[in-house]
């Protein structure tokens, strides 16, 4: 069965050429052209992927992935003509798991949207890891802290994925974003910054206030049992 894409986009021309260039490589499409019932969209239809413009005409785009995470981790590619810094991280801090800016090249947008599935392959599923308190199982996507299952994006999945399996080394955040995203992401190296934050929000709570990824300041991070 094909993966289903869902495109949210109310630029006709921008939707239409999406649509075409994905079902191109396989992908079963549909589209929105509105923001309106489209939580209750991907919830009904459990997409594989969804693309989501951000300034949509009746509905806040980070509104709509804000919402959608409270029930799912489907991955979600933002696609927007807001190119400033700040709106970037407020998307990824909101488990935005890409960030794509207008104009962009549709190949691209499928190149990014293959990356993000091919992470969760199957077919790349390895045996459950045990790092300290921090129990991975990366064929079903779940972690556990010291008893405690934990909600992450896809993102930060693969950031305490990548980390845990290599604990005490330092990875600089180029590393960390080409283990995450699959590929150079045009020197977006907050991203990473804003991924690990919640991250290790998330843990905080778990381990007792306990640092578990360290900042290893000039280089990037590290994972510490």
């Amino acid at each position: 069965m094909n993966r289903k894409i869902l495109v949210i986009e109310d630029e006709t021309q921008i939707s239409s050429i999406l649509k075409d260039y994905l079902q191109q490589s396989g992908f079963e499409v549909f589209t929105l052209d509105t923001g309106a019932g489209a939580v209750e969209t991907i919830r009904k239809m459990v997409p594989d992927a969804v693309i989501l413009d951000l300034m949509l005409p009746d509905t806040d785009g980070l509104e709509i992935c804000r919402q959608v995470r409270k029930f799912s981790n489907v991955p979600i590619l933002i696609a927007t003509a807001k190119v400033e810094e700040i709106d970037r991280l407020i998307g990824l801090e909101l488990g935005a798991d890409d960030y794509i800016c207008k104009p962009f090249s549709p190949r691209e947008v499928v190149a990014r949207v293959k990356a993000v599935l091919r992470r969760l392959s199957p077919e790349t599923a390895e045996d459950v890891l045990t790092a300290g308190p921090v129990t991975i199982q990366p064929s079903k996507y779940q972690v556990n802290v010291n008893g405690n299952d934990l909600t992450l994006t896809r993102s930060e999945f693969e950031l305490l994925y990548i980390m845990a399996k290599n604990p005490g080394r330092v990875f600089s955040r180029t590393d960390l974003i080409a283990n995450v995203h699959g590929y150079e992401f045009e020197g977006y190296e907050r991203t990473i910054d804003s991924h690990v934050k919640n991250l290790r929000k998330k843990l905080a709570g778990a381990v007792d206030g306990k640092e578990l990824i360290q900042t290893v300041y000039g280089v990037g991070y590290k994972f510490d049992m």
